[in-house]
């Protein structure tokens, strides 16, 4: 497996080819172990969601087989850690009709495949599709806590209908407090997780009093799965960007921006005479992504498209990516760099803004451990 690192670098990151994705391992492991430890205290069960990493090698520290059970936000993902292994998924997206085929495929090829689903029409394909393809599903109905995305508010009256259109499909309620990236402090995290909870209490005891029990109450967003303080009757905990954290959860107080476990390793490739405090890198918006989230954050914290960080990991105060093209990035500082600061061809990092975007863009981590020695390459995977 290869987690398991070499006896001696494979490379250093002066070596690498500019883009790239580079990954600290000890952080990975801190922010890890911290929200494992969260979900044990809690008393629930953990099903990380992998959307983000996209990786088997992360999957393996973060849901060790045989008895890991992960989330998942494509099908496409659902078949890579079904390939390696993984059987307990959950695929927590809206399953549309066009996907059934391959969700029964996977059903087929062993995998406990949980579902979800908002609306009486899907229901009935779901509950179709498992009796034409001789398959099952456990099947959760999405409820709206407040991020208005998707899902059946807890008290809407087609709630029932869903769960008598699933009949035995029918597995329980899922939710996702991502209307917690609004709040600011601890304090609106754990607002916003009880909203989350009550969600679900809600929805599960209306479906209970109609006769349809729920095995599984499912909530989880990176912010309230580190707030939530009572999660009574909630059976598991799922959250997804805590793995790598970005400038965006760090600037909403969710995690330290030392806690951030990604970053682009990029190569200076301009350095204007005539505008001292910028340089060009080589990272654009096809490397770190347009997100740019932060701008709705106090100046300090807007990272633009990313804070710069030296070779070592260490951030740079004061310099951002401001702008970027396809395949150029414009750095610039917010006082005079020094006229040999920067030259091109040196290198640095930068936290990205969004980590999902950001690594979406890429096949791989370089992952390393607090210096230059890169010590492995996990691969990842992209598309749907």
């Amino acid at each position: 497996m290869s987690s398991v690192f070499p006896a001696r670098p494979v490379a250093t990151l002066e070596q690498l080819s500019t883009p790239c994705l580079v990954l600290e391992r000890g952080k990975l492991a801190r922010n890890l172990v911290t929200m494992a430890a969260t979900a044990a205290l809690k008393g629930v069960r953990f099903r990380p969601h992998l959307k983000t990493a996209k990786s088997a090698d992360i999957a393996h520290l973060a849901a060790p087989l045989p008895e890991g059970a992960i989330t998942v936000s494509t099908l496409r993902e659902a078949e890579y850690f079904a390939h390696h292994g993984w059987r307990d998924i959950f695929y927590a997206v809206g399953l549309g009709p066009g996907k059934l085929p391959r969700a029964a495929a996977l059903a087929r090829a062993g995998v406990d495949l949980a579902v979800t689903v908002d609306h009486v029409a899907s229901a009935r394909a779901i509950r179709e599709c498992a009796r034409v393809e001789r398959v099952s599903f456990r099947a959760l109905i999405e409820i709206d806590s407040g991020d208005r995305r998707g899902g059946l508010p807890p008290e809407s009256a087609e709630l029932i209908l869903v769960a008598q259109e699933l009949g035995p499909l029918f597995a329980g309620v899922a939710t996702h407090g991502g209307f917690s990236y609004n709040e600011r402090d601890a304090a609106g995290f754990a607002r916003a997780a009880a909203l989350e909870a009550d969600a679900l209490r809600i929805a599960a005891a209306r479906l209970h009093a109609a006769g349809f029990p729920s095995a599984m109450l499912s909530l989880g967003s990176s912010p309230t799965a580190v707030a939530a303080a009572n999660l009574a009757g909630i059976t598991e905990l799922r959250a997804g960007v805590y793995m790598f954290w970005d400038c965006y959860q760090a600037g909403i107080g969710a995690c330290r921006y030392d806690d951030i476990a990604l970053s682009v390793l990029a190569e200076v490739i301009g350095r204007p005479a005539h505008r001292p405090n910028e340089f060009l890198i080589d990272a654009g918006s096809f490397a770190l992504s347009k997100d740019t989230a932060t701008a709705a954050l106090p100046p300090e914290q807007n990272a633009g498209y990313g804070f710069v960080c030296d070779l070592a990991g260490q951030l740079l105060p004061g310099l951002r990516v401001t702008r970027t093209w396809q395949e150029h990035g414009l750095v610039v500082s917010d006082r005079a760099l020094a006229p040999d600061a920067f030259p091109v061809g040196s290198r640095v990092r930068i936290l990205p803004n969004h980590a999902c975007p950001t690594a979406a863009a890429h096949d791989r981590y370089f992952v390393v451990n607090g210096n230059r020695d890169v010590l492995a390459e996990w691969p990842r995977v992209n598309g749907w």
